[in-house]
Parts: structure tokens; sequence; C-alpha cells
């Protein structure tokens, strides 16, 4: 409980959230975790919603299989994409949100963040301008380059120092090009995973998709028990 708290007051004062009481994002969508201290938070991409492609299958996935907290965000719109970076405060005030509802409310300490598309380079920019954001990892699925800061996918990832999974459909398309321009960022932390044949969306591979996150979810998670037991603190 001690932990949880100094999390919490962590949350607060990174992002000056009302110490009240929190509540989730408005237009989010949540499942609830139960005494799960693991929570995953996705955003989605342009034109989409909180239960729309990508992020739908994701969440009842990781809820279902995991047994985590899942948060589906309503991230802000724009009319004008070459004005997107505009709203990206918003998408940053949202995520803060969610994460502070997530442990002050539900006892959450292991906050994992997902983005699809346009969700994939709020969440990645959020990071990057909030290095000691309460956050163990990251998930970026379909992310794209194109545009200036706060939009550049590959800036903002290099500049995140957390544990990434790259995912994309590797249909041949432009995702699979601009994977490649990130392979340099590949290490022991940052794992790039191509699904065969998929589009943008992954449609019709919703279910390996959904593995492979779940996959790498699992061994985070692991590797967070190990280094909690008691044998591991004394090394």
């Amino acid at each position: 409980m001690a932990a949880n708290l100094l999390l919490s007051i962590l949350v607060c004062v990174l992002f000056n959230v009302n110490t009240s009481f929190a509540e989730v994002p408005a237009g989010a969508v949540y499942q609830d975790g139960g005494n799960s201290e693991y929570a995953l938070i996705l955003s989605h991409g342009v034109g989409q919603g909180p239960t729309a492609l990508v992020v739908e299958p994701l969440r009842h996935a990781v809820h279902e299989t995991l047994g985590w907290h899942t948060l589906s965000l309503s991230m802000p719109r724009q009319d004008d994409w070459s004005q997107f970076g505009r709203v990206f405060p918003q998408a940053y005030d949202r995520i803060a949100e969610a994460i502070d509802f997530l442990m002050r409310e539900r006892g959450v300490r292991h906050v994992y963040l997902m983005g699809h598309s346009m969700g994939s380079r709020m969440s990645s920019a959020f990071l990057a301008d909030n290095p000691d954001a309460p956050v163990r990892g990251l998930i970026v699925a379909g992310i794209r380059h194109d545009g200036g800061m706060p939009m550049n996918g590959r800036l903002n990832l290099e500049r995140v120092a957390l544990p990434v999974l790259d995912i994309w459909g590797d249909d041949g398309g432009v995702d699979g090009r601009y994977a490649a321009e990130r392979r340099d960022l590949v290490s022991e932390t940052y794992t790039q995973v191509p699904i065969p044949e998929a589009n943008h969306s992954f449609e019709r591979h919703e279910t390996i998709f959904t593995e492979r996150v779940i996959e790498w979810l699992r061994g985070m998670s692991a590797g967070m028990m190990a280094s909690s037991t008691p044998e591991s603190s004394q090394q």
C-alpha cells in the first residue's frame, strides 16, 4: 500500500492532477482487472474510437488472457491532419488522467501504454516529453515518421528510455518501410515484430497480432515479478 501511495503522489505531482478523486477519462472504456496490479492504456488512430480497430480486440484479449485492467482512451481529433500536433497536449492530459485513475483508484503499480497509428505517435510523444512518468513499457503499432515534432514517431522513440514493442502489419506497404528505418533502434529493450501479410489495421490478422503483444507483455510482467522477489533484491 505504501508503494501504491508513493506512486499516486508522483502522478499527482508530475501532472498537476486534482487529488480529490480520480475518474475514468471522458469517453474512455474501462475493463476492471480486480486485484491485478497491471494495466494497459490504449490509444486509437485517426477517425477511430476506444472500441474500434486494433484497440478493441487487444483490450479484450489482454483483459481475458492476462486478467489486467485495460483502459481504452478516446483521443482528441483534428480535421486538418497537418495540424494534428496541436492536439497532442490534450492527448497527454488524457493519458495522465488514465494513469492517475488506475494507480489511485485501482491500485495499479505497473502501467503500459499502447498506441495504434496516430495513437502510437501520441503515446510515444507523451513518454518522450514526460520521461519520469510511472510507465513500465510502450507498444507502438503501425507508427509512422512523417510530420514534424511531436508527430514524428521515430524521433519520439529515440527519446523513450523504456522497453518498447514495435509491431506493424508487413504487407509490403509503407509501414514496413518505416519499420526498416527504425531497425537501428533494436536492442535488449527494443523489440521489432512484423505481422506478415497484415495491413495497417491488422484486419483478418487480429489473433496473431494480439498473441504477439500478449507474449511481450507476459515477458515484461514476468521480469517485473522476478526482480521483486527477495532473491533478486539480494543480488
